[in-house]
């Protein structure tokens, strides 16, 4: 069968894959700026073996990416017996991305260059008495992002046109469709949803400036695959535990991963009321709201008027207090315990449906509750787990902390960049396919 042929114009396609070279140039475009990126700097030597590529194709590429400003050279190291060789990096002016939180007590909004260092950071706190729907109403939360989009983008001072995107987090599911991105956030009032289209009206950016929208737990499993505790694992299942519980499943490292509504898994039938409005939730047992609750309804003490992430605190101190003289708060001690069991039961379902290498926690509420008995939520999960799968699966904490969720928004873009071959939707070649190419693959 034929596997190839050539257009007068130099367009190879590639019968059985429908690949041109085109395609192939991004692709090898895409291996030397991940290798770049993940473990540079790197001589052009070195990017061979690295990226399986020739050292013909490497050098083109160098080639192409230093004549774009995209990769610069960063000094040199010696070789055995020649001339020193130089090391390549990515420029980290070359780029910018805007990586969005809209969390439970406020909406964090950062600047990064495109080697993730911080150039510029706004919060917003959203009000944390009153009805959820209040705290969440959707022109106030628009209102929020284009205040502190504008806000970044002034004290940094970078070109728009260099702008890679804007990624958002959001608490629900996204649905993505001729109206760009809809959310559906069942716990926080939002019914279908137009953030992307009600953005795209409200911010002053270019229509060119593309907005990635989705699922707060899906951008903390990207983050912490790429650079936090989900590196060098082949698969893993990332939670986010906060006011409420979600996760993230990702079987590729180095692709996204996919959001898992967990925390409306029921773990107990006709059991206490979620906030999503069904009955018997995990959510509705381990999500730091419910757990303050549950706190309450048993004779605990919240502090008056604290937001949850005080009122957390001061429970674990109650449960854990400093002062080896002061008696630990027996109702405080029963209900983590308590919220420890469901937790190892959620984990144990997570570990018996993916079998992941890795079970990640991450999220304010997980981060401050790990360090004190994520060992008992370990030993709980391996009490209801298949004993095959949870033996291969190891339990940890996250590594990038309360920050993970706006960085992993921010990849949402960079991912799409290097995807592109470091190239954006309007920089992009777009050479049409000449009419024998349709053709030949309709006949193959």
């Amino acid at each position: 069968m034929l596997q190839r042929t050539t257009s007068e114009t130099g367009t190879e396609v590639h019968a059985r894959s429908g690949r041109t070279v085109r395609d192939l140039r991004r692709e090898n475009r895409t291996a030397v700026l991940r290798r770049l990126y993940f473990d540079g700097p790197k001589s052009r030597l070195a990017l061979g073996p690295a990226t399986g590529l020739s050292s013909g194709s490497v050098s083109n590429v160098v080639a192409e990416l230093l004549a774009e400003g995209l990769v610069e050279e960063a000094g040199s190291v010696d070789s055995a017996g020649g001339r020193p060789r130089t090391l390549l990096r990515v420029t980290p002016d070359s780029g910018f991305m805007i990586g969005v939180d809209i969390g439970e007590t406020r909406i964090r909004i950062e600047l990064f260059d495109l080697t993730l260092t911080e150039l510029a950071r706004a919060e917003r706190a959203l009000a944390c008495s009153g009805p959820r729907t209040e705290r969440y109403d959707v022109d106030l939360v628009v209102a929020h992002l284009r205040e502190g989009i504008a806000e970044v983008l002034r004290s940094a001072d970078v070109p728009v046109e260099r702008l890679l995107g804007i990624g958002v987090g959001v608490p629900g599911i996204v649905d993505h469709g001729e109206d760009g991105a809809v959310v559906h956030g069942q716990t926080i009032g939002w019914d279908t949803v137009p953030l992307e289209r009600l953005l795209r009206r409200a911010v002053d950016l270019p229509e060119t400036v593309p907005y990635w929208i989705d699922n707060g737990a899906k951008t903390l499993g990207q983050a912490e695959m790429w650079f936090g505790a989900g590196r060098g694992a082949r698969s893993a299942v990332v939670v986010l535990f906060g006011s409420g519980v979600g996760a993230c499943s990702v079987a590729d490292p180095m692709e996204p991963g996919r959001a898992l509504e967990w925390g409306h898994l029921t773990v107990r039938v006709r059991g206490r009321r979620c906030r999503c409005g069904s009955h018997g939730c995990l959510e509705a047992y381990a999500g730091a709201e419910a757990l303050l609750e549950r706190w309450r309804e048993a004779g605990g003490r919240p502090p008056t008027g604290a937001d949850e992430e005080t009122a957390l605190t001061a429970m674990l101190a109650a449960a854990h207090p400093d002062d080896p003289d002061t008696a630990p708060d027996a109702t405080a001690l029963a209900v983590l315990d308590e919220t420890a069991e469901y937790l190892g039961a959620g984990f144990a379902d997570l570990i018996n449906l993916f079998q992941p290498e890795r079970i990640l926690v991450g999220g304010w509420a997980g981060l401050q509750l790990g360090t004190r008995f994520l060992d008992t939520v370990t030993r709980y999960a391996g009490a209801y787990a298949l004993r095959y799968p949870a033996s291969r699966t190891s339990i940890g904490l996250g590594t990038l902390g309360p920050q993970a969720v706006t960085v992993g928004a921010a990849l949402l873009p960079l991912a799409d960049f290097f995807a592109r071959g470091g190239r954006t939707p309007e920089t992009e070649p777009t050479v049409p396919a000449p009419a024998w190419q349709a053709a030949l693959q309709d006949r193959v």
